[in-house]
């Protein structure tokens, strides 16, 4: 067994003091986005951890890429009858995390799940390129193939079916998922491990609550 007890790091790069933060946390993850993405180095700022309970009862995480945010919460897109979106309609009650290393932050969001509107995934699927829409029409998400070729196959006749015409059309099983969140915790890392941790709380009345939380 390969021991890590050495693996250390001392976090030193900022703070996340109550002094400066807003009372909405879609502005503050807004402010951290736009520094990760102009400041932190990081290729994919927008890729995020979806943790989902499966329809087996075990949570299962995955990486997934956040297409929109707004006031409303959090839009990604997946085939919904993939393992993901299967459990996620089954139990919409879910978490996304996104780990910038560079910027030492770290965002955890709690949210409920629900389907965006038809127009709203037609539209994002319209604006994708047509290897990328023709690969959400081929694969079957999750689901056991005998071999990649059988993938490839599969491409290829999708490509000739579909040569010389305007439009790929949006396959009823594939569109967007909007995350209300209910809870966002940002952590900022800090020196001797006594890390920066504010949460914010969505109340009964649709306020939010913010509170410091110990490392």
């Amino acid at each position: 067994m390969k021991d890590l007890g050495n693996y250390r790091k001392s976090y030193e790069k900022s703070e996340l003091l109550e002094s400066n933060i807003p009372e909405d946390p879609i502005n503050l993850f807004n402010r951290w986005f736009h520094e990760v993405e102009e400041f932190g180095g990081v290729d994919e700022v927008n890729a995020m951890t979806v943790a989902t309970i499966g329809l087996d009862g075990f949570p299962k995480s995955r990486v997934v890429l956040l297409k929109k945010f707004n006031e409303e919460g959090f839009i990604f897109y997946t085939n919904y009858t993939s393992e993901k979106g299967k459990a996620i309609l089954s139990n919409p009650n879910i978490c996304l995390s996104f780990f910038w290393h560079s910027m030492e932050r770290q965002i955890i969001i709690k949210g409920v799940a629900e389907k965006t509107s038809p127009i709203i995934s037609d539209n994002y699927f319209a604006s994708r390129p047509d290897g990328s829409k023709l690969g959400a029409i081929v694969s079957d998400q999750s689901e056991v193939i005998p071999n990649r070729q059988f993938l490839e196959d599969k491409l290829k006749s999708l490509e000739k079916e579909f040569e010389g015409k305007i439009e790929i059309p949006r396959p009823e099983f594939w569109g967007g998922f909007l995350v209300k969140p209910v809870e966002v915790e940002f952590w900022q890392g800090r020196p001797n491990r006594l890390h920066d941790r504010i949460r914010y709380k969505l109340s009964e009345n649709s306020c939010w609550n913010v509170d410091r939380l110990s490392p």
